[in-house]
């Protein structure tokens, strides 16, 4: 039987994964005896690939829907459009599987997503994000992130989370939490929403800036709030019906993101579905949602990758980097950097 594991019990989980030749790979897929299962209980669920630019049609229809990272092990600076996340370098490559094996079955869910909701409609790709997300809200890699940070109770709210500056022509939408960095908290989250319906009013065609107060665009989502919702089902219900990200898809022609300070998680997961995002120099982004066993669950998935391609994507949020503002630039996360 031909299996595309080469599982090692002696070796770390970050040293156990199969590493194939493109040919070699096309070859063993095309067999009827082979084995596609992983035992992602005691292997790490990554195949690396040499060349996969020279894999064949048919086996990269079956790797797509293998529930593993795919990896391309390559100097050149070209990427297979077949792989997940492309490694320069075997240091790199090291790295990568490091940041994996810390949290597998999230990493393997982020590129299940990130791979199939590629060219899929807005709804679509935000679909396959929530039920995702939400199947991994259940998982022991969210709870043991949860147990491992404490819980945290904020007081109650009297300010607007978002403050609202209307003109004739213009209209400014500011985050308003400065104090805990423009947390994105469901009461945020619920006032941008009402805030963009509003906008979407026929006739109304002003334009639309959003905006940060305070020294830091979005931290993403309150951690506070973590893990306080009753059940994962609900949670992908509230995701589906008070989602600020369909309203920033319909409006996005009309919209200008300013970003200062850090962007993370939900701060530029939103940010990035808008038509123009400028950002100071001092900006930088990270999806740190692997890290806590989950995958971006504000829209990331469908805006992120549409603006980066879906292999940027993946590394930002396999590895959980800090992309400074002039390497997003370069990768078209934003689109101008201002003073």
């Amino acid at each position: 039987m031909v299996q595309l594991s080469d599982q090692n019990t002696d070796a770390p989980l970050s040293k156990s994964f199969a590493l194939w030749q493109a040919a070699d790979l096309s070859d063993a897929l095309s067999r009827q005896t082979a084995d596609l299962r992983f035992d992602w209980r005691n292997e790490l669920p990554v195949l690396v690939i040499h060349e996969a630019h020279k894999l064949s049609e048919s086996s990269v229809r079956s790797l797509r829907a293998l529930p593993v990272v795919l990896i391309e092990l390559s100097g050149n600076s070209a990427a297979s459009s077949h792989v997940d996340i492309v490694a320069h370098s075997e240091e790199e490559l090291d790295a990568l599987l490091g940041c994996i094996a810390l949290n597998p079955v999230a990493s393997v869910t982020c590129c299940q997503v990130l791979r199939h909701s590629e060219n899929v409609s807005t709804d679509l790709g935000l679909l396959l994000e929530s039920v995702a997300y939400g199947t991994l809200q259940n998982g022991n890699e969210f709870e043991e992130w949860l147990d491992g940070r404490g819980r945290r109770v904020r007081p109650e709210e009297t300010s607007p989370t978002i403050l609202v500056n209307a003109g004739v022509e213009d209209v400014e939408l500011q985050l308003n939490r400065p104090k805990l960095k423009n947390a994105f908290s469901a009461s945020m989250r619920d006032s941008l929403v009402e805030a963009l319906r509003g906008l979407a009013t026929e006739g109304d065609n002003r334009s639309i800036l959003i905006t940060g107060k305070g020294s830091t665009f979005c931290i993403g989502g309150d951690p506070a709030e973590f893990g306080t919702v009753e059940n994962s089902a609900t949670g992908h219900m509230i995701r589906s019906t008070a989602n600020a990200a369909p309203w920033l898809d319909v409006l996005a022609a009309r919209i200008t993101v300013r970003i200062h300070g850090a962007a993370i998680g939900a701060g530029v997961e939103l940010a990035a579905f808008a038509s123009r995002v400028e950002a100071n120099k001092n900006a930088w982004f990270s999806l740190p949602e692997v890290s806590m066993g989950l995958i971006p669950g504000a829209g990331g998935t469908v805006s992120i990758s549409r603006r980066i391609g879906r292999q940027l994507t993946a590394r930002m949020c396999l590895t959980g980097e800090r992309v400074d503002a002039t390497t997003a630039l370069n990768w078209g996360l934003v689109d101008a950097l201002v003073e």
